[in-house]
Protein backbone atom coordinates (compact mmCIF):
# COMPACT_ATOMS: atom_id res chain seq x y z
CA UNK A 1 0.00 0.00 0.00
CA UNK A 2 2.56 2.32 1.19
CA UNK A 3 4.72 1.36 -2.14
CA UNK A 4 1.43 2.43 -3.99
CA UNK A 5 1.26 5.84 -2.96
CA UNK A 6 4.88 6.33 -3.17
CA UNK A 7 4.74 5.70 -7.07
CA UNK A 8 1.79 8.03 -7.24
CA UNK A 9 3.54 11.24 -5.60
CA UNK A 10 4.78 14.06 -7.80
CA UNK A 11 7.84 13.16 -9.89
CA UNK A 12 9.79 16.02 -7.43
CA UNK A 13 11.37 15.36 -4.17
CA UNK A 14 9.47 13.21 -2.27
CA UNK A 15 7.92 13.23 1.02
CA UNK A 16 9.58 10.04 2.42
CA UNK A 17 11.39 7.45 1.52
CA UNK A 18 11.72 3.30 2.02
CA UNK A 19 14.64 1.93 3.39
CA UNK A 20 15.15 -1.47 1.98
CA UNK A 21 17.20 -2.96 4.42
CA UNK A 22 19.38 -5.98 4.21
CA UNK A 23 17.92 -8.03 1.06
CA UNK A 24 16.39 -11.67 1.65
CA UNK A 25 17.17 -11.49 5.65
CA UNK A 26 14.15 -9.75 6.51
CA UNK A 27 13.34 -13.13 8.74
CA UNK A 28 16.79 -12.85 10.61
CA UNK A 29 16.74 -9.13 11.42
CA UNK A 30 16.67 -9.98 15.15
CA UNK A 31 19.59 -11.89 15.08
CA UNK A 32 21.40 -9.66 13.04
CA UNK A 33 20.71 -7.17 15.05
CA UNK A 34 22.61 -8.61 17.81
CA UNK A 35 25.87 -7.46 16.47
CA UNK A 36 24.94 -4.40 14.97
CA UNK A 37 23.56 -3.64 18.98
CA UNK A 38 26.66 -4.26 20.38
CA UNK A 39 29.06 -2.53 17.63
CA UNK A 40 26.95 0.23 18.57
CA UNK A 41 27.37 0.06 22.53
CA UNK A 42 31.13 -0.33 21.98
CA UNK A 43 31.36 2.98 19.50
CA UNK A 44 29.43 5.15 21.78
CA UNK A 45 30.71 3.55 24.89
CA UNK A 46 34.16 3.38 23.90
CA UNK A 47 34.68 6.90 21.82
CA UNK A 48 32.62 8.93 25.06
CA UNK A 49 35.18 7.15 27.44
CA UNK A 50 38.35 8.39 25.43
CA UNK A 51 36.28 11.71 24.93
CA UNK A 52 36.61 11.91 28.48
CA UNK A 53 39.76 10.88 29.46
CA UNK A 54 41.37 12.92 26.98
CA UNK A 55 39.54 15.81 28.05
CA UNK A 56 39.72 15.96 31.47
CA UNK A 57 44.02 14.38 31.89
CA UNK A 58 45.99 16.73 31.64
CA UNK A 59 49.26 14.23 30.78
CA UNK A 60 46.95 13.46 27.56
CA UNK A 61 47.68 17.24 26.54
CA UNK A 62 49.53 15.93 23.85
CA UNK A 63 48.94 16.66 19.71
CA UNK A 64 48.44 12.65 19.02
CA UNK A 65 45.69 13.01 22.10
CA UNK A 66 44.22 15.70 20.88
CA UNK A 67 43.85 14.35 17.11
CA UNK A 68 42.92 11.02 18.67
CA UNK A 69 40.50 13.11 20.17
CA UNK A 70 38.92 14.50 16.92
CA UNK A 71 38.83 10.76 15.81
CA UNK A 72 36.47 9.88 18.29
CA UNK A 73 34.00 12.71 18.38
CA UNK A 74 33.84 11.79 14.38
CA UNK A 75 33.29 8.26 15.54
CA UNK A 76 30.43 9.15 17.94
CA UNK A 77 28.93 11.34 15.52
CA UNK A 78 28.95 8.70 12.55
CA UNK A 79 27.71 5.66 14.90
CA UNK A 80 24.63 8.11 16.21
CA UNK A 81 23.89 9.35 12.33
CA UNK A 82 23.22 5.63 11.09
CA UNK A 83 22.69 3.41 13.89
CA UNK A 84 19.76 3.88 15.19
CA UNK A 85 17.54 4.16 11.83
CA UNK A 86 19.22 0.78 11.51
CA UNK A 87 17.78 -0.67 14.48
CA UNK A 88 14.81 0.34 14.36
CA UNK A 89 14.77 -1.36 11.02
CA UNK A 90 15.69 -4.44 12.43
CA UNK A 91 13.29 -4.25 15.38
CA UNK A 92 10.34 -2.40 13.93
CA UNK A 93 10.84 -2.50 10.79
CA UNK A 94 10.45 1.26 10.58
CA UNK A 95 12.01 1.86 6.85
CA UNK A 96 10.19 5.13 6.10
CA UNK A 97 12.27 7.84 6.63
CA UNK A 98 11.15 11.47 5.45
CA UNK A 99 12.81 13.17 2.73
CA UNK A 100 14.17 16.08 4.96
CA UNK A 101 15.49 13.35 7.35
CA UNK A 102 17.27 11.26 4.52
CA UNK A 103 18.97 14.46 3.37
CA UNK A 104 20.48 15.30 7.10
CA UNK A 105 21.51 11.55 7.24
CA UNK A 106 22.98 11.90 4.11
CA UNK A 107 24.77 14.96 4.51
CA UNK A 108 26.29 14.04 7.93
CA UNK A 109 27.53 10.59 7.34
CA UNK A 110 29.27 11.61 4.13
CA UNK A 111 30.34 14.73 5.76
CA UNK A 112 31.77 13.00 8.83
CA UNK A 113 33.43 9.99 6.42
CA UNK A 114 35.40 12.75 4.98
CA UNK A 115 36.08 14.36 8.08
CA UNK A 116 37.54 10.57 9.34
CA UNK A 117 39.30 10.65 6.64
CA UNK A 118 40.84 14.04 7.33
CA UNK A 119 41.86 13.48 10.23
CA UNK A 120 43.56 9.65 9.74
CA UNK A 121 45.74 12.00 7.68
CA UNK A 122 46.31 14.05 10.31
CA UNK A 123 47.10 11.59 12.34
CA UNK A 124 49.50 10.30 9.60
CA UNK A 125 51.12 13.59 10.16
CA UNK A 126 51.88 13.73 13.79
CA UNK A 127 53.70 10.41 13.67
CA UNK A 128 55.94 11.60 10.59
CA UNK A 129 56.87 14.56 12.37
CA UNK A 130 57.46 12.47 16.08
CA UNK A 131 59.69 10.19 14.46
CA UNK A 132 61.06 12.02 11.53
CA UNK A 133 61.60 15.25 13.46
CA UNK A 134 61.29 14.62 17.03
CA UNK A 135 63.42 17.28 18.37
CA UNK A 136 60.60 19.79 16.83
CA UNK A 137 58.30 17.97 17.62
CA UNK A 138 56.47 20.28 20.22
CA UNK A 139 57.74 23.77 18.27
CA UNK A 140 55.88 22.42 14.97
CA UNK A 141 52.70 20.86 16.63
CA UNK A 142 51.82 23.58 18.79
CA UNK A 143 48.19 24.10 20.20
CA UNK A 144 47.19 26.70 17.67
CA UNK A 145 48.39 24.13 14.65
CA UNK A 146 46.39 21.83 16.24
CA UNK A 147 43.26 24.37 15.66
CA UNK A 148 44.14 24.98 12.14
CA UNK A 149 44.34 21.53 11.10
CA UNK A 150 41.15 20.26 13.06
CA UNK A 151 39.33 23.18 11.19
CA UNK A 152 40.52 22.74 8.04
CA UNK A 153 39.74 19.40 8.19
CA UNK A 154 36.22 20.44 9.44
CA UNK A 155 35.86 22.69 5.98
CA UNK A 156 37.27 20.30 4.09
CA UNK A 157 34.69 17.65 5.09
CA UNK A 158 31.73 20.06 4.77
CA UNK A 159 32.67 21.97 1.75
CA UNK A 160 33.15 18.71 -0.22
CA UNK A 161 30.28 16.80 0.62
CA UNK A 162 27.66 20.10 1.35
CA UNK A 163 26.84 19.82 -2.20
CA UNK A 164 25.46 15.98 -1.95
CA UNK A 165 22.02 16.67 -0.72
CA UNK A 166 21.07 19.99 -2.60
CA UNK A 167 22.19 18.12 -5.82
CA UNK A 168 19.87 14.99 -4.93
CA UNK A 169 17.16 17.36 -3.91
CA UNK A 170 17.38 19.04 -7.31
CA UNK A 171 16.73 15.84 -9.50
CA UNK A 172 12.88 13.95 -10.43
CA UNK A 173 11.83 11.11 -8.89
CA UNK A 174 9.51 9.49 -10.86
CA UNK A 175 9.85 5.57 -9.96
CA UNK A 176 10.29 3.66 -6.83
CA UNK A 177 11.27 5.72 -3.54
CA UNK A 178 12.82 2.30 -2.16
CA UNK A 179 16.53 2.92 -1.33
CA UNK A 180 18.39 -0.13 -1.18
CA UNK A 181 20.87 0.31 1.31
CA UNK A 182 19.61 0.61 5.44
CA UNK A 183 20.13 4.39 4.87
CA UNK A 184 20.06 7.24 2.94
CA UNK A 185 23.68 6.72 1.13
CA UNK A 186 23.81 9.62 -1.46
CA UNK A 187 24.37 7.65 -4.88
CA UNK A 188 21.66 5.17 -3.81
CA UNK A 189 19.51 7.83 -3.96
CA UNK A 190 20.56 9.42 -7.22
CA UNK A 191 19.71 5.90 -8.84
CA UNK A 192 16.04 6.40 -7.83
CA UNK A 193 15.78 9.72 -10.24
CA UNK A 194 14.47 9.97 -13.13
CA UNK A 195 16.50 12.98 -14.89
CA UNK A 196 19.79 13.36 -16.06
CA UNK A 197 22.70 12.20 -12.85
CA UNK A 198 25.48 13.09 -15.09
CA UNK A 199 26.69 15.79 -12.58
CA UNK A 200 25.87 13.86 -9.47
CA UNK A 201 27.95 10.90 -10.52
CA UNK A 202 30.88 12.93 -11.73
CA UNK A 203 30.86 15.43 -8.35
CA UNK A 204 30.72 11.78 -6.60
CA UNK A 205 33.58 10.39 -8.48
CA UNK A 206 35.65 13.16 -8.08
CA UNK A 207 35.12 13.87 -4.49
CA UNK A 208 35.72 9.96 -4.13
CA UNK A 209 38.62 9.92 -6.01
CA UNK A 210 40.36 13.29 -3.85
CA UNK A 211 39.32 11.99 -0.51
CA UNK A 212 40.34 8.29 -1.44
CA UNK A 213 43.52 8.19 -3.69
CA UNK A 214 44.45 11.60 -2.20
CA UNK A 215 44.41 10.78 1.29
CA UNK A 216 45.54 7.17 0.84
CA UNK A 217 48.65 8.98 -1.26
CA UNK A 218 49.62 11.42 1.73
CA UNK A 219 49.16 8.37 4.50
CA UNK A 220 51.26 6.37 2.49
CA UNK A 221 54.16 8.93 1.69
CA UNK A 222 53.86 9.54 5.10
CA UNK A 223 54.69 6.12 6.27
CA UNK A 224 57.22 5.51 3.65
CA UNK A 225 59.51 8.64 5.46
CA UNK A 226 58.38 6.61 8.69
CA UNK A 227 59.66 3.35 7.68
CA UNK A 228 63.33 4.93 6.20
CA UNK A 229 63.78 6.95 9.31
CA UNK A 230 62.65 3.52 11.85
CA UNK A 231 65.30 1.38 9.86
CA UNK A 232 68.25 3.56 10.30
CA UNK A 233 67.81 4.36 14.45
CA UNK A 234 70.82 3.24 16.11
CA UNK A 235 69.13 0.20 17.91
CA UNK A 236 67.04 -2.43 18.04
CA UNK A 237 64.52 -0.92 21.16
CA UNK A 238 64.64 2.35 19.54
CA UNK A 239 63.43 1.23 16.35
CA UNK A 240 60.48 -1.16 18.39
CA UNK A 241 59.54 1.80 20.16
CA UNK A 242 59.47 4.19 17.74
CA UNK A 243 57.29 1.15 15.43
CA UNK A 244 55.33 0.41 17.99
CA UNK A 245 53.46 4.31 18.66
CA UNK A 246 52.16 3.75 14.98
CA UNK A 247 50.40 0.16 15.64
CA UNK A 248 47.91 1.60 16.57
CA UNK A 249 47.18 4.20 13.60
CA UNK A 250 47.78 1.59 10.96
CA UNK A 251 45.13 -0.60 11.96
CA UNK A 252 42.69 2.20 12.67
CA UNK A 253 43.82 3.01 8.91
CA UNK A 254 43.35 -0.43 7.59
CA UNK A 255 39.42 -0.32 9.41
CA UNK A 256 38.51 2.56 7.83
CA UNK A 257 40.18 2.61 4.32
CA UNK A 258 39.67 -1.46 3.56
CA UNK A 259 36.02 -1.74 4.06
CA UNK A 260 35.60 1.12 2.14
CA UNK A 261 37.61 -0.06 -0.29
CA UNK A 262 35.90 -3.05 -0.66
CA UNK A 263 32.27 -1.42 -0.58
CA UNK A 264 33.47 0.54 -3.72
CA UNK A 265 34.58 -2.23 -5.73
CA UNK A 266 31.27 -4.12 -4.61
CA UNK A 267 29.08 -0.78 -6.02
CA UNK A 268 31.05 -0.79 -9.06
CA UNK A 269 31.63 -4.52 -10.27
CA UNK A 270 29.43 -5.95 -8.26
CA UNK A 271 25.50 -7.75 -9.51
CA UNK A 272 23.39 -4.15 -10.27
CA UNK A 273 20.62 -4.84 -7.37
CA UNK A 274 21.23 -4.19 -4.15
CA UNK A 275 22.70 -7.83 -2.35
CA UNK A 276 23.03 -8.70 0.90
CA UNK A 277 26.38 -8.90 0.77
CA UNK A 278 26.94 -5.32 -0.53
CA UNK A 279 24.46 -4.09 2.10
CA UNK A 280 26.20 -5.86 4.87
CA UNK A 281 29.53 -4.28 3.48
CA UNK A 282 28.19 -0.79 3.47
CA UNK A 283 26.92 -0.89 6.97
CA UNK A 284 30.35 -2.72 8.09
CA UNK A 285 32.06 0.66 6.41
CA UNK A 286 30.57 2.91 8.74
CA UNK A 287 30.12 0.29 12.03
CA UNK A 288 33.94 -1.23 11.86
CA UNK A 289 36.01 2.09 12.80
CA UNK A 290 33.69 3.60 15.08
CA UNK A 291 33.55 0.31 17.16
CA UNK A 292 37.15 -0.63 16.97
CA UNK A 293 38.92 2.69 17.13
CA UNK A 294 38.67 3.19 21.11
CA UNK A 295 39.87 -0.60 21.55
CA UNK A 296 42.72 -0.21 19.41
CA UNK A 297 43.98 2.71 21.05
CA UNK A 298 43.24 1.39 24.48
CA UNK A 299 45.33 -1.39 23.42
CA UNK A 300 48.32 -0.32 22.26
CA UNK A 301 48.52 3.17 24.01
CA UNK A 302 50.32 2.95 27.47
CA UNK A 303 48.75 6.30 28.34
CA UNK A 304 45.30 5.47 27.61
CA UNK A 305 45.63 2.50 29.45
CA UNK A 306 47.43 3.79 32.60
CA UNK A 307 44.51 6.45 33.25
CA UNK A 308 41.67 3.34 32.15
CA UNK A 309 43.22 1.59 35.27
CA UNK A 310 43.25 4.89 37.39
CA UNK A 311 39.57 4.85 36.99
CA UNK A 312 38.89 1.51 37.23
CA UNK A 313 41.00 0.75 40.04
CA UNK A 314 42.09 3.81 42.15
CA UNK A 315 42.61 2.50 45.28
CA UNK A 316 45.38 -0.02 43.88
CA UNK A 317 47.16 3.14 41.46
CA UNK A 318 47.42 5.16 44.76
CA UNK A 319 48.78 2.17 47.01
CA UNK A 320 51.61 1.81 44.47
Amino acid sequence: MLTTILSNTSHLFPHIFLLAGIPGLTSSYVWISLPFCFMFFLAVTGNGVLLFLIWTECSLHQPMFFFLAMLSFVDLVLSLSALPKMLAIFWFGATVISSYSCLSQMFFIHAFSAMESGVLVAMALDRFVAICNPLRYATILTPVVIAKIGGLVVLRGVGLTISFPSLAHKLPYCGSHIIAYTYCEHMAVVKLACGATTVDNFYAFAVAIFLGVGDVAFIAYSYGKIVRTIIHLPSPEARSKAGSTCMAHVCVILFFYVPGFLSVVMQSFGPPTASAAKVILANLYLLFPPALDPIVYGVKTKQIRKQLFKILSPKRIDST
